[in-house]
């Protein structure tokens, strides 16, 4: 049978309920446990316009709390915290299920507004209402020397203004607008993939206008920061 493509709702906060809408009149709403940490990032300033970010040439750079350079090229890690600009490049470790000691050359190229009807296919419904969906686009590269095939990147998320993070929405099928499939088979070194994920602002007035990466080892709470882009 053909699965119908899901939207869930992420909270930012760890511990509550998800909400889950299917496309299929046939399948019942059922609540998700959110696999986001509890972690907020530390209050970037001085993000750059929402509106569509024209892709930028992908460059190695960035800096952390202490304006240091950042870890673009292969082989030097970005640290946590780092602030890239959009279309800079971010060198990150990486490592999904049982595939441990690859490396992604991790870009993120714009951050694009969304209609609210473009929502309509995932049929959450009154969850939504109000909030506008942006689309943080990203590429990945494999640098590194472990072949990734059927991995799966994910781990963006949209920040707004005051440096919160935006809600997400993890669709389970395709969804035309947003695509964010597994990496191929035979991802190798030098083999290039984009990404997508979706953030919600709360309303017209409030803007999507960074993102943060937050994989591990990101996502550790000791550190509590992950790479921002803005």
């Amino acid at each position: 049978m053909r699965r119908a493509a899901t939207g869930v709702i992420g909270l930012a906060v760890a511990g509550t309920l998800t909400l889950t809408g299917c496309k299929s009149g046939n399948e019942e709403a059922a609540p998700a446990q959110s696999s986001a940490p509890a972690t907020q990032p530390s209050s970037p300033e001085g993000y750059g316009s929402s509106q569509p970010s024209a892709p930028a040439s992908p460059a190695t750079g960035g800096s952390d709390a202490s304006g240091g350079a950042a870890g673009g090229a292969a082989g030097a890690q970005a640290k946590p915290g780092q602030t890239f600009k959009i279309g800079e490049t971010a060198t990150v470790p990486f490592s999904y299920g049982n595939t441990k000691g690859g490396t992604l050359a991790l870009t993120v190229t714009a951050v694009e507004q969304g209609q609210p009807a473009d929502l309509a296919p995932l049929n959450l419904g009154d969850k939504v209402k109000g909030m506008i969906p942006y689309y943080v686009r990203y590429s990945v590269k494999n640098v590194g020397t472990v072949d990734l095939s059927f991995s799966s990147v994910g781990h963006m998320k949209g920040l707004l203004p005051d440096g919160s993070e935006a809600q997400g929405v993890s669709v389970i099928g395709k969804f035309e607008k947003c695509k964010d499939d597994a990496l191929p088979k035979g991802f190798t070194n030098g083999q290039t993939q984009t990404g997508c994920a979706i953030a919600l602002a709360p309303s017209a007035q409030t803007k999507v206008v960074g993102a943060e990466y937050w994989g591990d080892p990101y996502n550790n709470l000791s550190n509590g920061k992950g790479l921002f882009w803005k």
